[in-house]
């Protein structure tokens, strides 16, 4: 994981890249009248926005800056940002005038404000996992260990069981606890290699436990899974994750 306020502070350095370029960068060119266009009265034309002008390869590298600045906003859901405080303060940042924030401040608002952000939305799908395993090991042949994990044998195995140093091979078809499918061996066709004890917590008890040739449902709590982060786009924090496993083999 990478760190968030990094990646911002970085970002708002970027912004003011982009944003004090593109006013210097902005040349004015004669082009044609447009051809007048019919419209029903009172309703306003928007000017289209231009594009900055690139010149050489620092204009191209702000402007590459900027994109990536305002897509990472978005993808965390950040849209209304004030622009002229950023703009602001990221000028003064750079020739050492005053600033709202110290950077240390700045570094620990930043990780605050969005560790907040994580644990709301993170709510949402810790009651939904937590609320899923409560119901979901009333169910006949579901076992709880003492770690919250949750099985139940689909196929039972004869082989060996394998150690937390042993490598396996699995298929496995792994969805939230909605039914969403997040990652599969099964849908692509190819079983999957790997060290017992590296994977998630929640998988590294389970295997241990599970004869070759077995094939087992886990129901993981997110303690087990993910935890407080996120694993990609596809699983949220606090995410309680569903796994139908097949152990192939222990890989020699």
């Amino acid at each position: 994981m990478y760190k968030l306020e990094k990646t911002i502070l970085a970002a708002l350095v970027a912004g003011v890249l982009v944003t004090t370029g593109s006013e210097a960068q902005t040349i004015k060119k004669t082009t044609k009248p447009a051809a007048t266009v019919k419209k029903a009265p009172g309703t306003p034309v928007k000017a289209a926005a231009t594009p900055a002008v690139l010149k050489n390869k620092m204009d191209s590298l702000s402007a590459a800056i900027g994109v990536s600045f305002s897509n990472s906003l978005n993808s965390q859901g950040i849209s209304d940002i004030n622009t002229e405080v950023l703009t602001k303060t990221i000028n003064a940042s750079l020739k050492g005038g005053k600033t709202a924030f110290t950077p240390e401040d700045a570094n620990k608002f930043i990780g605050e404000y969005f560790q907040k952000i994580t644990e709301e939305k993170g709510a949402v799908f810790r009651v939904e996992g937590e609320k899923f395993l409560e119901e979901n090991k009333k169910k006949e042949g579901v076992v709880t260990t003492e770690s919250g994990l949750q099985y139940q044998i689909i196929k039972a195995g004869e082989g060996p069981k394998p150690a937390a140093t042993d490598k396996v091979k699995t298929h496995y078809h792994g969805t939230l606890t909605n039914g969403t499918v997040f990652d599969s061996s099964v849908e692509r066709g190819e079983p999957v290699e790997f060290p017992v004890n590296g994977v998630i917590k929640g998988w590294t008890e389970a295997l241990q436990l599970m004869p070759v040739g077995s094939k087992w449902k886990l129901f993981i709590p997110y303690q087990l899974a993910y935890g407080e982060r996120a694993a990609g786009p596809q699983i949220p924090a606090y995410s309680a994750l569903v796994f139908e496993v097949e152990l192939l083999e222990i890989v020699k």
